[in-house]
Protein backbone atom coordinates (compact mmCIF):
# COMPACT_ATOMS: atom_id res chain seq x y z
CA UNK A 1 0.00 0.00 0.00
CA UNK A 2 1.35 3.69 -0.84
CA UNK A 3 2.68 5.83 1.89
CA UNK A 4 0.04 7.78 3.01
CA UNK A 5 1.69 11.96 2.28
CA UNK A 6 1.93 14.20 5.16
CA UNK A 7 1.89 18.07 5.56
CA UNK A 8 5.47 17.85 6.36
CA UNK A 9 6.08 16.04 3.07
CA UNK A 10 4.69 18.44 1.04
CA UNK A 11 6.49 21.22 3.06
CA UNK A 12 10.07 19.86 2.98
CA UNK A 13 9.31 19.64 -0.83
CA UNK A 14 8.92 22.85 -1.62
CA UNK A 15 11.34 24.42 1.56
CA UNK A 16 8.32 25.85 3.47
CA UNK A 17 6.91 25.89 6.72
CA UNK A 18 4.02 22.79 7.71
CA UNK A 19 1.88 25.93 8.83
CA UNK A 20 2.07 27.37 5.51
CA UNK A 21 1.30 24.29 3.91
CA UNK A 22 -2.20 23.79 5.85
CA UNK A 23 -3.24 27.38 5.22
CA UNK A 24 -2.36 27.44 1.65
CA UNK A 25 -4.74 23.54 1.43
CA UNK A 26 -7.56 25.71 3.35
CA UNK A 27 -7.49 29.13 1.24
CA UNK A 28 -6.17 31.10 3.67
CA UNK A 29 -5.44 34.56 2.68
CA UNK A 30 -2.16 34.70 4.79
CA UNK A 31 -0.67 33.68 1.66
CA UNK A 32 0.19 34.75 -0.74
CA UNK A 33 -2.44 33.51 -4.21
CA UNK A 34 0.64 32.36 -6.01
CA UNK A 35 2.13 30.65 -3.16
CA UNK A 36 -1.18 28.88 -2.77
CA UNK A 37 -1.38 27.71 -5.86
CA UNK A 38 2.16 26.07 -6.04
CA UNK A 39 1.49 24.45 -2.88
CA UNK A 40 -1.80 22.84 -4.18
CA UNK A 41 -0.16 21.94 -7.27
CA UNK A 42 2.44 20.23 -5.69
CA UNK A 43 0.34 18.71 -3.53
CA UNK A 44 -1.71 17.39 -6.39
CA UNK A 45 1.73 16.17 -7.88
CA UNK A 46 2.15 13.58 -4.47
CA UNK A 47 -0.99 12.72 -4.28
CA UNK A 48 -1.72 14.29 -1.30
CA UNK A 49 -5.37 13.70 0.10
CA UNK A 50 -7.20 16.42 2.24
CA UNK A 51 -8.32 14.53 5.64
CA UNK A 52 -11.32 16.01 6.09
CA UNK A 53 -11.97 14.08 9.61
CA UNK A 54 -8.34 14.98 11.31
CA UNK A 55 -9.52 19.08 9.88
CA UNK A 56 -12.67 18.64 11.82
CA UNK A 57 -11.68 17.62 15.00
CA UNK A 58 -9.47 20.36 15.18
CA UNK A 59 -11.67 22.88 14.01
CA UNK A 60 -15.08 21.79 15.26
CA UNK A 61 -16.55 21.80 12.14
CA UNK A 62 -16.88 19.12 9.24
CA UNK A 63 -17.17 21.46 5.87
CA UNK A 64 -20.84 19.44 4.95
CA UNK A 65 -23.68 20.61 4.63
CA UNK A 66 -26.97 18.84 4.46
CA UNK A 67 -29.70 19.73 1.89
CA UNK A 68 -32.85 17.49 1.96
CA UNK A 69 -35.32 18.64 -0.86
CA UNK A 70 -38.78 16.76 -2.55
CA UNK A 71 -37.43 15.87 -5.85
CA UNK A 72 -34.45 16.99 -7.91
CA UNK A 73 -35.70 15.96 -11.10
CA UNK A 74 -37.84 18.88 -10.85
CA UNK A 75 -36.14 21.97 -12.27
CA UNK A 76 -37.58 24.30 -9.39
CA UNK A 77 -35.35 22.66 -6.72
CA UNK A 78 -32.49 22.11 -9.13
CA UNK A 79 -32.04 26.16 -9.65
CA UNK A 80 -32.26 26.24 -5.68
CA UNK A 81 -29.37 23.78 -5.30
CA UNK A 82 -27.37 25.55 -8.26
CA UNK A 83 -27.37 29.02 -6.37
CA UNK A 84 -26.76 27.08 -2.70
CA UNK A 85 -23.71 24.84 -4.22
CA UNK A 86 -22.28 28.22 -5.74
CA UNK A 87 -22.93 29.98 -2.12
CA UNK A 88 -21.44 26.95 -0.26
CA UNK A 89 -18.51 26.64 -2.79
CA UNK A 90 -17.12 30.11 -2.49
CA UNK A 91 -16.72 29.32 1.87
CA UNK A 92 -15.12 25.89 0.86
CA UNK A 93 -17.85 23.68 2.25
CA UNK A 94 -19.28 20.77 0.32
CA UNK A 95 -22.80 19.44 0.56
CA UNK A 96 -24.73 16.11 0.60
CA UNK A 97 -27.76 15.73 -1.21
CA UNK A 98 -30.93 13.74 -0.74
CA UNK A 99 -34.25 13.61 -2.30
CA UNK A 100 -37.20 12.89 0.49
CA UNK A 101 -39.80 12.23 -1.97
CA UNK A 102 -42.03 13.33 0.81
CA UNK A 103 -41.17 10.56 3.14
CA UNK A 104 -40.63 11.30 6.97
CA UNK A 105 -38.56 8.38 7.21
CA UNK A 106 -36.35 8.75 5.15
CA UNK A 107 -35.79 12.11 5.54
CA UNK A 108 -35.25 11.58 9.25
CA UNK A 109 -32.83 8.74 8.30
CA UNK A 110 -30.91 11.38 6.36
CA UNK A 111 -30.60 13.95 9.64
CA UNK A 112 -29.53 11.11 11.65
CA UNK A 113 -26.82 10.22 9.16
CA UNK A 114 -25.84 13.73 8.74
CA UNK A 115 -25.92 13.97 12.60
CA UNK A 116 -23.64 11.26 12.64
CA UNK A 117 -21.06 12.54 9.77
CA UNK A 118 -20.81 15.49 11.86
CA UNK A 119 -22.51 17.54 9.33
CA UNK A 120 -22.38 21.51 10.10
CA UNK A 121 -26.19 22.37 9.33
CA UNK A 122 -28.85 21.66 6.92
CA UNK A 123 -31.06 23.07 4.39
CA UNK A 124 -34.54 21.24 4.20
CA UNK A 125 -37.79 21.82 2.15
CA UNK A 126 -39.39 19.89 4.71
CA UNK A 127 -41.54 16.72 3.98
CA UNK A 128 -45.08 16.20 4.16
CA UNK A 129 -46.05 15.39 7.50
CA UNK A 130 -42.58 16.39 9.14
CA UNK A 131 -42.61 16.45 13.04
CA UNK A 132 -40.95 19.24 14.00
CA UNK A 133 -39.09 17.05 16.93
CA UNK A 134 -37.43 15.74 13.86
CA UNK A 135 -35.85 19.25 13.04
CA UNK A 136 -35.20 19.79 16.49
CA UNK A 137 -33.25 17.20 17.06
CA UNK A 138 -30.61 18.52 14.62
CA UNK A 139 -31.08 22.20 16.00
CA UNK A 140 -30.73 20.48 19.96
CA UNK A 141 -27.40 18.35 18.44
CA UNK A 142 -25.18 22.12 17.10
CA UNK A 143 -26.84 20.99 13.64
CA UNK A 144 -28.61 24.34 12.63
CA UNK A 145 -31.50 24.29 10.15
CA UNK A 146 -32.66 26.63 7.38
CA UNK A 147 -35.98 25.74 5.41
CA UNK A 148 -36.34 26.83 1.72
CA UNK A 149 -39.91 26.64 -0.08
CA UNK A 150 -41.84 25.02 2.30
CA UNK A 151 -42.40 25.86 5.96
CA UNK A 152 -43.11 24.26 9.23
CA UNK A 153 -45.69 26.35 11.11
CA UNK A 154 -44.48 24.65 14.68
CA UNK A 155 -41.44 26.10 14.21
CA UNK A 156 -39.92 29.53 13.80
CA UNK A 157 -36.57 28.98 11.70
CA UNK A 158 -34.99 31.03 8.91
CA UNK A 159 -37.58 30.23 5.94
CA UNK A 160 -36.60 31.53 1.91
CA UNK A 161 -39.07 31.27 -0.47
CA UNK A 162 -41.22 33.08 -2.64
CA UNK A 163 -44.25 34.92 -1.69
CA UNK A 164 -46.48 32.62 -3.29
CA UNK A 165 -49.93 33.59 -2.46
CA UNK A 166 -48.86 37.03 -3.98
CA UNK A 167 -47.83 35.00 -6.84
CA UNK A 168 -50.23 33.02 -7.71
CA UNK A 169 -52.90 36.02 -7.10
CA UNK A 170 -50.50 37.52 -9.89
CA UNK A 171 -51.49 34.83 -12.50
CA UNK A 172 -55.10 35.10 -11.49
CA UNK A 173 -55.47 38.81 -11.76
CA UNK A 174 -53.74 38.40 -15.42
CA UNK A 175 -56.61 36.09 -16.25
CA UNK A 176 -59.27 38.50 -15.24
CA UNK A 177 -57.74 41.57 -16.99
CA UNK A 178 -57.87 39.48 -20.12
CA UNK A 179 -61.56 39.28 -19.34
CA UNK A 180 -61.50 35.36 -18.25
CA UNK A 181 -64.11 34.51 -15.53
CA UNK A 182 -64.19 30.75 -15.09
CA UNK A 183 -60.82 30.48 -14.35
CA UNK A 184 -59.65 26.76 -12.88
CA UNK A 185 -56.76 26.16 -10.64
CA UNK A 186 -54.92 22.80 -11.53
CA UNK A 187 -52.16 21.05 -8.86
CA UNK A 188 -50.76 21.09 -5.74
CA UNK A 189 -51.72 20.08 -2.40
CA UNK A 190 -53.55 21.60 0.81
CA UNK A 191 -51.29 19.31 2.96
CA UNK A 192 -48.03 21.72 2.47
CA UNK A 193 -47.54 25.37 3.46
CA UNK A 194 -46.87 26.07 -0.81
CA UNK A 195 -49.99 24.74 -1.76
CA UNK A 196 -52.34 26.55 1.17
CA UNK A 197 -50.70 29.86 0.17
CA UNK A 198 -50.73 29.34 -3.66
CA UNK A 199 -54.62 28.53 -3.16
CA UNK A 200 -55.16 31.35 -0.81
CA UNK A 201 -53.93 33.64 -3.42
CA UNK A 202 -56.11 32.45 -6.44
CA UNK A 203 -59.41 32.15 -4.05
CA UNK A 204 -58.77 36.02 -2.75
CA UNK A 205 -57.72 37.43 -6.48
CA UNK A 206 -61.36 35.57 -7.55
CA UNK A 207 -63.05 37.15 -4.60
CA UNK A 208 -61.53 40.79 -4.97
CA UNK A 209 -62.44 40.65 -8.50
CA UNK A 210 -66.33 40.00 -7.63
CA UNK A 211 -66.05 36.87 -8.89
CA UNK A 212 -67.82 33.80 -7.24
CA UNK A 213 -65.12 30.41 -5.87
CA UNK A 214 -66.20 27.81 -7.20
CA UNK A 215 -64.74 24.94 -5.48
CA UNK A 216 -65.28 22.70 -8.77
CA UNK A 217 -63.07 24.48 -10.87
CA UNK A 218 -60.26 23.27 -8.38
CA UNK A 219 -57.90 20.21 -9.49
CA UNK A 220 -55.71 19.18 -6.65
CA UNK A 221 -52.97 17.00 -6.62
CA UNK A 222 -50.45 17.31 -10.45
CA UNK A 223 -47.43 18.99 -9.96
CA UNK A 224 -45.66 17.20 -13.07
CA UNK A 225 -45.85 17.33 -16.68
CA UNK A 226 -47.58 13.78 -16.72
CA UNK A 227 -50.36 15.23 -14.42
CA UNK A 228 -50.69 18.28 -16.07
CA UNK A 229 -51.27 16.09 -19.42
CA UNK A 230 -53.52 13.79 -17.60
CA UNK A 231 -55.35 16.42 -15.91
CA UNK A 232 -56.65 17.84 -19.14
CA UNK A 233 -59.31 15.30 -19.28
CA UNK A 234 -60.61 16.16 -16.02
CA UNK A 235 -60.62 20.25 -17.23
CA UNK A 236 -62.05 20.03 -20.75
CA UNK A 237 -64.90 17.82 -19.27
CA UNK A 238 -65.25 20.40 -16.69
CA UNK A 239 -69.09 21.16 -16.87
CA UNK A 240 -68.49 25.23 -16.30
CA UNK A 241 -65.94 25.12 -19.07
CA UNK A 242 -63.50 27.03 -17.64
CA UNK A 243 -61.56 29.17 -20.55
CA UNK A 244 -58.15 30.00 -18.68
CA UNK A 245 -56.35 27.41 -15.86
CA UNK A 246 -54.00 28.99 -13.34
CA UNK A 247 -51.52 26.12 -12.79
CA UNK A 248 -49.34 25.07 -9.82
CA UNK A 249 -46.28 25.10 -11.75
CA UNK A 250 -44.46 25.63 -14.80
CA UNK A 251 -44.17 21.64 -15.15
CA UNK A 252 -48.20 20.82 -14.84
CA UNK A 253 -48.69 24.28 -17.00
CA UNK A 254 -46.72 22.34 -20.17
CA UNK A 255 -48.37 19.03 -19.41
CA UNK A 256 -51.68 20.75 -19.31
CA UNK A 257 -50.75 22.34 -22.75
CA UNK A 258 -49.96 19.54 -24.62
CA UNK A 259 -53.11 17.79 -23.11
CA UNK A 260 -54.73 20.47 -24.56
CA UNK A 261 -53.47 20.75 -27.89
CA UNK A 262 -53.59 16.67 -27.93
CA UNK A 263 -57.42 17.39 -27.75
CA UNK A 264 -57.66 20.00 -31.33
CA UNK A 265 -57.50 22.95 -28.74
CA UNK A 266 -54.86 25.72 -29.41
CA UNK A 267 -53.63 27.35 -25.73
CA UNK A 268 -53.14 30.84 -25.75
CA UNK A 269 -56.14 30.87 -28.16
CA UNK A 270 -58.45 28.58 -27.18
CA UNK A 271 -57.82 28.33 -23.73
CA UNK A 272 -55.37 30.61 -21.61
CA UNK A 273 -52.86 29.05 -19.35
CA UNK A 274 -50.19 30.28 -16.88
CA UNK A 275 -47.43 28.53 -14.98
CA UNK A 276 -45.59 28.80 -11.83
CA UNK A 277 -41.23 29.48 -11.15
CA UNK A 278 -40.31 30.87 -15.19
CA UNK A 279 -38.33 27.71 -15.76
CA UNK A 280 -35.68 27.32 -18.18
CA UNK A 281 -38.30 25.53 -20.30
CA UNK A 282 -41.53 28.37 -20.12
CA UNK A 283 -39.89 30.41 -22.71
CA UNK A 284 -38.85 27.86 -24.98
CA UNK A 285 -42.21 26.01 -24.81
CA UNK A 286 -45.00 26.31 -27.65
CA UNK A 287 -46.48 27.76 -27.13
CA UNK A 288 -44.57 30.74 -25.00
CA UNK A 289 -45.42 30.06 -21.20
CA UNK A 290 -46.72 32.86 -19.48
CA UNK A 291 -45.65 32.26 -15.54
CA UNK A 292 -44.41 33.37 -12.43
CA UNK A 293 -40.70 34.10 -11.66
CA UNK A 294 -40.54 33.12 -8.23
CA UNK A 295 -36.69 33.58 -7.20
CA UNK A 296 -35.47 29.95 -6.90
CA UNK A 297 -31.63 31.08 -7.30
CA UNK A 298 -32.18 34.23 -4.64
CA UNK A 299 -33.95 31.56 -2.45
CA UNK A 300 -30.77 29.32 -2.49
CA UNK A 301 -28.38 31.54 -2.22
CA UNK A 302 -30.12 33.67 0.88
CA UNK A 303 -30.34 30.38 2.59
CA UNK A 304 -26.97 28.93 1.99
CA UNK A 305 -25.53 32.13 3.29
CA UNK A 306 -27.90 32.23 5.86
CA UNK A 307 -26.56 28.89 7.23
CA UNK A 308 -22.83 30.00 6.73
CA UNK A 309 -23.61 33.03 9.01
CA UNK A 310 -25.02 31.30 11.47
CA UNK A 311 -22.19 28.70 11.28
CA UNK A 312 -20.20 31.86 11.79
CA UNK A 313 -21.53 33.12 14.80
CA UNK A 314 -23.99 35.87 13.73
CA UNK A 315 -27.49 34.75 14.07
CA UNK A 316 -29.57 35.02 10.44
CA UNK A 317 -33.34 36.35 11.80
CA UNK A 318 -35.52 33.63 12.29
CA UNK A 319 -39.18 33.81 10.26
CA UNK A 320 -40.43 33.86 7.12
CA UNK A 321 -37.80 35.96 4.26
CA UNK A 322 -39.89 35.76 1.33
CA UNK A 323 -39.04 37.11 -2.48
CA UNK A 324 -41.53 39.55 -4.37
CA UNK A 325 -42.76 37.44 -7.47
CA UNK A 326 -42.58 38.92 -10.71
CA UNK A 327 -45.29 38.15 -13.97
CA UNK A 328 -43.75 37.16 -17.69
CA UNK A 329 -46.29 37.24 -19.87
CA UNK A 330 -45.94 35.45 -23.18
CA UNK A 331 -48.19 33.41 -25.73
CA UNK A 332 -50.03 30.55 -23.52
CA UNK A 333 -52.56 33.50 -22.33
CA UNK A 334 -55.08 35.63 -24.65
CA UNK A 335 -57.81 37.49 -24.50
CA UNK A 336 -61.42 35.24 -23.44
CA UNK A 337 -63.11 33.71 -26.30
CA UNK A 338 -66.48 31.31 -25.62
CA UNK A 339 -65.01 27.81 -24.95
CA UNK A 340 -64.78 25.56 -27.89
CA UNK A 341 -67.49 22.44 -28.66
CA UNK A 342 -65.22 20.59 -30.49
CA UNK A 343 -62.56 19.31 -28.39
CA UNK A 344 -61.76 15.63 -28.03
CA UNK A 345 -60.77 13.45 -25.97
CA UNK A 346 -57.48 13.13 -24.55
Amino acid sequence: MAQKIKLSTIAESLGISTATVSLALRDSPLVAAATRERIKEQARALGYIYNRRAASLRTSRSGIIGVVVHDIMNPFYGEILKAIESELDRNQHTFILSNHYDSVEKQRNFIETLLQLGGDGVIMSPAIGTPAADVQLAEENGMPAIFVARTLEELDLPTYRGDDSYGIALATNHLIGLGHRCIAMIGGTDQTSTGRDRYAGYVNALKKAGIPVDPGLRIPGPRSKQGGFEAAVHFLSLPQKPTAAVCWNDLVAIGLMNGISRAGLTPGVDISVTGYDDLEEASIATPSLTTVWNGQAEVGRLAARALLDRLAGSSAPNGMHLIKPEMRIRQSTGPHREPAENAVAV
